[in-house]
């Protein structure tokens, strides 16, 4: 396999048939930082095959990770979570597969993904649903007889019994922690910006509640309009579909349409931040607001490239989730759902607050 080539998913385990299409990828192609995320996708799709060839393979005995989009450098470290996991289960005869479709944005390929390890046939299954309704519905319509949990994202309240548990940040209180964050540096409030993934990921959906119930001190508050001094403007949220050049892109839009009439942006998941250099340009222009807390961004999550910007003053404060540590939970927990254990209904894997102050302590646990 050429590492230039697009990998639209990894292969499943046995090979897929020879007349099924990939879906176009879509990726962007603007900076070395997309290429090196091709090459990462590649060989994820490299360890499938190699899963695929192996002898070993059982479908009694695979545990099936899979993820929003192979894209994005979060569920990288939801992948070193499985790997780490594997070290002890290979002992048992388990395996942990991590898969997913090749950009977070294609949620009908992580459905179609789903669709074919049922068909396959795995030991049990952890979803992170890119589109929680889409992904109750093939659930449902399979009558799945695999145990089946979440992982970083979960389906909605109202699906809740189509999964046996959800593994990783309790998603209202990270939501809660940026509005914190947010009123510490403007107790005054102010004309903020929200940006999320999609539509229809639960997981984001319940940040942005938290932030806004936070800073409104309401419940249940669906844009906020005033309350304690806080305003999102009319051209927000903003929805960038998991993808760092659109982020971006409509980050530096929104600047430019509203130069004197914003003052901060909360972004409820840290995909601007992906892209290095394509941020450094959009706040190029108020890092001197920022350095003199005339302008506000916190984001979530607290990987490499962000706690490079919080160091660069490029942020104001992470609020950062563990994926690592949810990939390996989640192995295990499918493990323990396979082996007919009992499991907790939810398992939070914790939060890390990171500031200009702590940025070289933060993660230290």
């Amino acid at each position: 396999m050429s590492l230039g080539a697009t990998v639209a998913r990894r292969p499943l385990p046995e090979g897929r048939p020879d007349n099924e299409a990939l879906p176009d990828a879509g990726i962007h192609k603007i900076t070395q930082e997309t290429t090196m995320k091709k090459v990462l996708m590649c060989l994820a799709a490299i360890g499938g095959l190699a899963l695929a060839a192996s002898s070993v393979f059982a479908a009694d005995k695979t545990l099936a990770l899979v993820v929003k989009g192979l894209d994005n450098p979060y569920f990288d470290l939801m992948h070193q979570g499985c790997e780490r996991a594997n070290k002890e289960l290979h002992k048992e005869g388990y395996t942990c597969y991590y898969t997913g479709p090749a950009t977070a944005a294609d949620e009908s390929a992580e459905v179609q993904i789903i669709d074919d390890l049922l068909t396959k046939g795995v030991a049990a299954m952890a979803i992170s649903p890119a589109n929680a309704p889409a992904v109750a519905e093939v659930l449902r319509r399979r009558n799945v007889p695999i145990p089946v949990i979440t992982a970083d994202a979960d389906l909605l309240p109202k699906d809740a019994s189509l999964r046996k548990s959800y593994v990783g940040t309790d998603n209202y209180e990270l939501g809660v922690k940026l509005g914190e964050q947010l009123k510490a540096l403007m107790p005054k409030g102010g004309n903020i910006c929200l940006v999320m993934g999609n539509p229809a990921a639960e997981n984001i959906n319940q940040r942005a509640q938290g932030t806004r119930d936070v800073l409104s001190g309401k419940k249940g508050i669906a844009k906020l309009a005033g309350e304690n001094g806080w305003q999102e403007i009319s051209a927000c949220p903003l929805y960038v579909n998991d993808d760092a050049a659109k982020a971006n892109q409509m980050m530096q839009d929104t600047l430019t349409a509203n130069a004197t009439g914003l003052d901060a942006f909360v972004l409820e998941g840290g995909w601007p931040l992906f892209a290095p250099q394509a941020y450094s340009q959009v706040v190029a222009p108020i890092m001197d607001k920022i350095n003199s807390g005339k302008f506000v961004i916190v984001s979530a999550d607290t990987l490499g490239p962000e706690l490079q910007a919080l160091k660069d003053h490029k942020v104001n404060v992470l609020v950062g989730q563990r994926p690592e540590e949810m990939g390996y939970q989640a192995a295990m927990v499918m493990r323990d759902l396979a082996e007919g254990k009992t499991v907790k209904p939810v398992i939070h894997t914790g939060l890390d607050t990171c500031t200009w102050k702590n940025a070289d302590t933060c993660l230290k646990h």
